[in-house]
């Protein structure tokens, strides 16, 4: 089984979410979609063959539906369809993962014609998604597709990668700069963070590159110490699924504080 996480530029209109989680087929598992971000995480698990039919259905009824004009939210993007991930959930599917990532960057810009990015194993190399998002058009020209992006859909970041686990804590009590300064002091290569504002509270979005070694429980520490006076953690929010082998490596008793809970594995919704 592999696993690709689409991250597409919507998080707002219900009804065309509705028609995207419709064109997912059955290989969707889960759909995250998020206002303030205005971004949505579709989740979609399934044999290799299937996989890739539901992902080229969702990529072209986003293509068809979204506009990259009309598009404002906190979260970084440079596309309608921002980021298609193909994650190995067996290691030894792992080469799998990277012929479908090529696959998918040569079919999207052969058909719409825009530019793709590929981010993983490249050329022997390791290029990082936020290699791609700081030096795309620039020092990086793009893998296939056009040298420029295009005005209504952008580009696309399509990535061969390790299972990571995308995570955000809410903070209520403290500042933007208090924020950023959090964000920065747990930012690491197995940590991944940014600081936004997300209607009244602040937020520290996460990603956990190394997510069994430190995981939800292990950042919570970090950010809980680092937290000003008067400030608080809120929540936590997973967004997407995790592998059930990462949920049983946290204390089932801080699963609620964490944001986790079994409804949110890969396993249970297979």
């Amino acid at each position: 089984m592999l696993e690709c996480v689409i991250n597409l530029s919507e998080g707002r209109n219900l009804e065309l979410l509705d028609q995207l989680d419709d064109s997912a087929g059955p290989s969707l598992r889960d759909l995250h979609a998020d206002t303030f971000h205005h971004r949505s995480v579709f989740t979609l698990v399934n044999d290799a063959e299937s996989l890739i039919r539901d992902v080229r259905a969702l990529i072209t009824a986003s293509f068809e539906l979204l506009d990259l004009r009309a598009h404002e939210g906190v979260h970084p993007r440079f596309g309608v369809v921002d980021v298609v991930p193909f994650v190995a959930l067996d290691l030894e599917k792992s080469s799998r993962a990277v012929e479908l990532r090529d696959e998918t960057a040569r079919w999207i810009s052969e058909t719409f014609g825009v530019a793709t990015f590929l981010y993983g194993p490249v050329d022997a190399a390791l290029r990082t998604l936020p290699a791609v998002r700081k030096h795309a058009f620039r020092e990086l020209s793009p893998d296939f597709g056009p040298a420029a992006p295009s005005p209504t859909l952008g580009a696309v970041a399509v990535g061969a990668r390790p299972i990571l686990v995308a995570w955000n804590i809410w903070l209520s009590g403290v500042s933007r700069d208090e924020t950023r300064v959090i964000a920065k002091a747990i930012r690491r290569g197995a940590v991944r963070s940014l600081a936004f504002r997300a209607g009244e509270h602040m937020q520290v979005s996460c990603n956990l590159i190394d997510p069994m070694t430190e995981g939800p429980s292990v950042v919570y520490d970090e950010v809980a110490a680092l937290v000003p006076e008067g400030g608080q953690i809120v929540r936590c929010e997973l967004v997407g699924l995790v592998p059930r082998a990462l949920l049983e490596a946290q204390d089932p008793s801080r699963w609620a504080q964490l944001g986790l809970s079994e409804n949110q594995t890969i396993e249970s919704r297979i």
